[in-house]
């Protein structure tokens, strides 16, 4: 793992505290003096991709040190490939976006002309999330910029190495009155999150989510919360076992479980529950033969959440719940064994995957979004009683189906409500830039990427246009025959 120069992002920085508010009228008064034309927004994102192509493996090495050890790849592939494709994406289709839409002005007003005009907002806040930092600190961010508008970025404090080259980064090509990136810690946050910004945009925890929400109502900030909550998958008892398991195992141990979007538990018929575990640890063992010299493994971010996982497992074990090693059960550490009771390895944040057979809602596990590699296995006798289980709980993030039966995929689609859907494989909904992705419910609200996120982050204003022969003028009082005649038009069955 290589190391980077030192630096006290993490602690708060007094300065930025003192200026935090300054920085925010410096960027309101700049968009006071005119909103970027699309000229303007499209070279910010040609700058924008430029600077993370030229800097990605300064990205991939901040990220390693804020993990203890990260699979470059991931963030290539997790982080830098999409954002990337956004960035592409947004340029090719921006012009079109930006144009002015034609609508109907309704038969009542045939000789009247009405269209949407797409304005920006304003300022808009950004705060970030560590397990995806650069993504999910700068996907919003082109987002934002396409719109016209400028913005203030807070990444996590979690993974201040990243946080810190984003700062610079975005510091290189952009002055501080179109877009800037603060760092510090949560109270800084706070203080981000009390700005009467145009709209602000969270990722990361309901809990933390909730706070954002009560502080923005202050000033009546519009907000966009990207939250997480459960994600279930379910496997229909024709779908190929092993086929589910290589899929769902592959993107439950990306970034070693740290993605919102990851399956949190699965559902399974109860025939084939032995075999969906089988299969499971053959695939995890074929993704990573080795864990604690394995550059491919991800670590967990910090000590607080390497404790928070290894007391889920104990609390589920305690509370009855089965624990199935999906990595080598030679990979266990003795020392730590002999500490949590439980079957969890420990080595510089090393936390190795782990299926649950019997978890029940009384379990940590089944209450919080995990955030690592540990999967509950459920059993269905009828995929109604899964169905029910999912509607019974909070609206997740995302939902996983497999199954090649096109009858029953529009059933579980109509029959349930998440922010989004993959079907036959996890997370990759997100990847889509016509799709909008967001949260419902505990999961969030409002939507970002593509067009979506143009939207979210613009004015959509309609324009009315009245002709030069009004025909609303026949309901000008004093009302008469010919008013009544266009009202029973209006009425007519």
């Amino acid at each position: 793992m290589t190391t980077l120069p030192a630096n006290s992002v993490g602690a708060t920085n007094a300065a930025e505290h003192g200026s935090l508010r300054g920085l925010f009228e410096k960027q309101r008064a700049a968009f006071r003096c005119g909103a970027p034309d699309y000229s303007r927004r499209v070279a910010a994102l040609r700058d924008l991709l430029g600077a993370i192509l030229d800097r990605q493996n300064e990205i991939v090495l901040a990220a390693d040190e804020d993990f203890g050890g990260r699979a470059r790849q991931e963030t290539l592939a997790l982080e830098l490939a999409p954002l990337v494709d956004a960035i592409r994406h947004t340029r090719k289709h921006l012009a079109r976006w930006m144009k002015p839409q034609a609508v109907s002005a309704g038969r009542t007003f045939f000789l009247a002309k009405a269209r949407v005009v797409y304005q920006p907002l304003g300022i808009v806040g950004i705060l970030g999330a560590w397990n995806y930092q650069t993504f999910l600190s700068l996907s919003p961010l082109v987002d934002a910029i396409a719109a016209g508008n400028h913005a203030m970025v807070k990444p996590s404090e979690v993974a201040p190495r990243t946080a810190e080259v984003l700062q610079k980064m975005i510091a290189a090509i952009f002055p501080a009155e179109y877009v800037a990136v603060v760092n510090g810690d949560a109270q800084l946050a706070a203080e981000f999150s009390s700005l009467p910004f145009d709209h602000l945009l969270f990722t990361g925890s309901t809990r933390v989510g909730k706070m954002v929400m009560k502080v923005a109502s202050e000033n009546l900030t519009p907000v966009t919360l990207e939250l997480g909550g459960k994600c279930p998958a379910i496997v229909h008892r024709e779908f190929p076992l092993r086929t589910a398991a290589e899929r769902i195992v592959t993107g439950k141990l990306y970034n070693a479980g740290q993605t919102c979007l990851a399956p949190d538990y699965v559902f399974i018929h109860e025939s084939q529950r032995e075999e969906f575990v089988k299969s499971a640890g053959e695939v995890a063992r074929e993704l990573y033969p080795t864990w604690s010299d394995n550059p491919n493994y991800t670590r967990i971010i910090n000590a607080h959440h390497f404790g928070r996982l290894n007391n889920y497992v104990r609390d589920a074990v305690a509370r009855g719940a089965k624990v199935i090693w999906l990595g080598s059960e030679k990979g266990i550490a003795a020392s730590t064994q002999k500490e949590s009771k439980a079957p969890i390895a420990a080595y510089d944040r090393l936390f190795l995957p782990v299926a649950l057979l019997d978890a029940n809602d009384s379990m940590q596990v089944m209450q919080e979004e995990i955030f690592g590699p540990i999967l509950p296995i459920l059993t269905y006798r009828e995929l109604g009683e899964a169905l029910d289980y999912v509607n019974a709980r909070p609206r997740p993030l995302a939902l996983y189906y497999f199954d090649y039966n096109s009858r029953r995929i529009e059933h579980v689609l109509n029959a349930t409500v998440s922010g989004g859907v993959t079907v036959n494989d996890v997370i990759y909904h997100i990847a889509q830039n016509n799709l909008p992705f967001g949260g419902v419910g505990a999961s969030g609200m409002g939507h970002y990427h593509g067009k979506a996120g143009f939207v979210t982050f613009s004015k959509e204003k309609g324009v009315f246009l009245q002709s030069r022969f009004s025909t609303v003028r026949f309901l000008r009082p004093p009302y008469g025959e010919t008013a009544e005649r266009v009202i029973r038009f209006l009425l007519r069955k």
